[in-house]
């Protein structure tokens, strides 16, 4: 006999629905009375008990901090997590950790995991918006963002790095150097750096130099690879993260351009391999660790009064690859 436990997951495919979609039903969010009449009922069928939303959610908490990354093996949010691991052992709290892949879905499905799971509280790098969240702010769990905000959840805290700033001494490094064709290469969650980047460079922006990609390396190559073929006259590029500077990276080389005499290249990000690349990559830093570190210090110390958000500075590292602005390339 099957005695395994009915899940959210579960509900959501007999449903037809998204995971998403099941965790705003059952905690009392929005959704049509057709939706909403279809998720209960099959609910009721399955016989879906969701402990961690029942009426007794504070007295049945367990206790602990759920961690949701995008991904852990990127070098970033490696390090953001020992910053909240250590932190949290030093007040003595486990840590459940979990992957989204940058998937809203996922993320929903997981949010929906740590309710079941009764753990106090929760420290994300948020994918999905902030319907996602909803669930976890209804049944009142101690929420803090790291790295990057879910719209429309200015409720919530945060800690981030200044990426206005950032971006900006990027951008103001490389006009300097005389380049006007910058191109940006993006990602999920980077409104901020795109919005600092649009600003920032004014009337010398060119649209269709802003280039983003899903949350993949193949995604990020192909991008990169797309935007060097198309657009030869562009001579700097600044890449939103660590992921896409690898792209950006690779794509050159196998298209045979030199950098930085045919293209400069900034990245966010200060992984070990950008030392390492041949010239050494000129980097955004931003403190990983501290903001994991700080993002566990915040969900701990929350008590009734709403924790203030925290801005980390970034610095800009010059290395070698930027240079002044030469002569366009040829179309390959």
């Amino acid at each position: 006999m099957n005695m395994r436990r009915t899940t959210i997951k579960d509900v959501a495919e007999a449903a037809r629905v998204g995971v998403a979609t099941v965790s705003r039903v059952l905690s009392g969010g929005s959704a049509s009375p057709e939706t909403r009449e279809r998720v209960l009922s099959v609910a009721a069928q399955l016989d879906y008990r969701p402990s961690a939303l029942g009426r007794n959610l504070r007295q049945r908490r367990s206790g602990g901090i759920g961690l949701l990354l995008p991904d852990i093996t990127d070098t970033l949010y490696a390090r953001l997590a020992d910053g909240v691991l250590t932190c949290a052992r030093s007040a003595g709290e486990p840590v459940i950790l979990g992957a989204t892949g940058d998937d809203e879905e996922r993320e929903a499905e997981l949010i929906g995991m740590l309710l079941e799971q009764g753990v106090d509280r929760v420290i994300a790098v948020p994918s999905g918006d902030g319907e996602t969240w909803a669930p976890t702010l209804r049944a009142g769990l101690t929420t803090v963002f790291a790295h990057r905000i879910a719209a429309g959840r200015d409720d919530v805290p945060a800690v981030l790095a200044d990426d206005r700033t950032g971006v900006r001494t990027a951008v103001d490094y490389l006009t300097g150097l005389g380049h006007r064709r910058i191109a940006y290469l993006g990602g999920p969650g980077q409104e901020q750096r795109l919005s600092a980047f649009r600003q920032t460079l004014g009337p010398l922006v060119d649209e269709e130099l802003i280039v983003l990609a899903r949350g993949t390396r193949d995604s990020a190559y192909a991008v990169a690879a797309g935007l060097f073929q198309h657009r030869p006259d562009l001579t700097a590029v600044l890449a939103g993260g660590n992921l896409l500077g690898e792209a950006a990276v690779l794509a050159a080389r196998e298209l045979d351009l030199r950098v930085p005499r045919d293209l400069s290249l900034v990245m966010f990000d200060d992984v070990p391999w950008a030392e390492l690349c041949s010239p050494p990559l000129t980097v955004i830093a931003q403190p990983a660790q501290d903001i994991g570190y700080r993002a566990a210090e915040l969900v701990l110390r929350a008590g009734a009064r709403r924790p203030r958000n925290v801005l980390l500075p970034t610095e800009l590292i010059v290395r070698g690859s930027c240079g002044p602005r030469g002569t366009s390339r040829s179309p390959r």
